[in-house]
């Protein structure tokens, strides 16, 4: 009976598990690639879990809202080469809110431990809460809800969610680091991502091509304009958080406007994507019961279900980049500056190419997907 129900469960989706594996070997190779060069900071040494026995706040002095000083710690690693050595530690605090952190015992934080150092006579660094094993138990909370409600689709929804994260990790901040161009290197991992997920998901079909097509040349206008805008506002990528940092960090090289105009059609692919799509599935649900609809019909068709889906769309992406830079809103709004002075400012005029050109590129991918449907969706009579 089992043997009966696996056997008909693989014929009904064999083409589904067939990509499933085929992206699951495409990951696995990807984890063997390691391009990213090597940091001229980096001391040797090693970062490891470590839980905070004792904590001594003397030198700890509080003024307002700021605090600066330094924490004496004792702390027990918890993995590792040097599980269960004790060593002190010490945790600076600058008197920057955003990065400061009081410890307490029983905290479980990430110290650095350089290669020499003696349990019981080293100082070794405090540097942040560890927050790992929190991390996964929320991702397998994800997963778990996904795939309970999606099915088949989840599981390909979580397999094209994770592969988008190494394609990120392993293919496009390492060789932007080495110096390639940035916007030649997302525009080909976006190219990838979105045949992958749209393939994954929808599947090897007329469909699948007529959504990826209809996101690509999307993408494409987004990228266009990405570049055209940037120069024309004169956009400076150091806007970006930690840019400045990246660079006296031994990267000089880097060019952070092609960063800025790279993540400009980066950020906005999740959406072009999802619009893609929905134009695509509704349009083949119209061709599969109107066969012998006209093209022109047919096109039509898709124009409407566009319009319906972009309203809403290119208003999410405004909350999205909104909403990373409500509390600089908020102080503009504070100190009154008039809308003439708060469009003039970097920081807001970066937001506001990258919120304008993203949703052009967004309501572009509506028409072209329903011009490209039209061809290749339409049934005979």
């Amino acid at each position: 009976m089992i043997r009966r129900r696996v056997r008909d469960f693989w014929r009904k989706n064999r083409a589904d598990l067939a990509w499933i594996l085929f992206f699951l070997a495409f990951g696995a190779a990807l984890q063997t690639i390691h391009l990213a060069p090597p940091s001229p900071v980096r001391q040797s040494g090693e970062k490891v879990p470590a839980r905070v026995l004792t904590v001594d706040n003397r030198f700890v002095t509080m003024q307002g809202l700021l605090t600066y000083g330094h924490q004496e710690l004792e702390v027990e690693v918890l993995r590792g080469d040097r599980t269960g050595q004790h060593f002190a530690a010490q945790n600076l605090l600058r008197a920057q809110i955003e990065l400061d952190k009081l410890y307490r015992p029983g905290d479980v934080i990430l110290i650095g431990v350089l290669s020499g150092s003696v349990p019981g006579q080293s100082t070794v660094n405090a540097q942040e809460f560890f927050t790992v094993e929190r991390a996964l138990w929320l991702f397998a909370a994800f997963a778990l809800i996904l795939i309970a409600f999606g099915g088949l689709t989840g599981l390909k929804a979580l397999i094209s969610f994770i592969f988008s994260c190494q394609v990120l990790w392993q293919l496009v901040i390492p060789l932007c680091l080495r110096g390639w161009n940035p916007i030649a290197v997302t525009l080909g991992a976006v190219t990838l991502l979105t045949a992958v997920i749209i393939f994954i998901v929808a599947g090897w079909n007329r469909k699948g091509v007529t959504a990826f097509a209809g996101s690509m040349l999307g993408i494409l206008t987004g990228c266009v304009l990405s570049i055209l805008f940037t120069h024309i506002f004169r956009v400076n990528g150091a806007v970006m958080p930690y840019s400045q940092t990246l660079i006296y960090s031994g990267f000089g090289n880097l060019n952070l406007t092609d960063l800025f105009i790279g993540g400009i059609f980066l950020a906005s692919s999740g959406a072009v994507m999802d619009l893609g799509m929905d134009v695509a599935a509704g349009m083949d649900e119209v061709a599969a019961h109107r066969p012998g609809l006209s093209r022109r019909a047919l096109a039509a068709s898709g124009f409407r279900i566009g319009r319906s889906v972009v309203g809403t769309m290119t208003t999410t992406l405004l909350l999205a980049y909104s909403g990373g830079y409500l509390t600089l809103l908020m102080m503009f709004a504070a100190e009154g500056i008039s809308p003439w002075e708060f469009l003039n400012h970097p920081h807001v005029a970066a937001e506001v190419v990258k919120t304008l050109v993203g949703s052009m590129g967004l309501v572009l991918v509506a028409p072209f997907t329903a011009l490209v449907g039209a061809c290749l969706l339409r049934r005979p009579q």
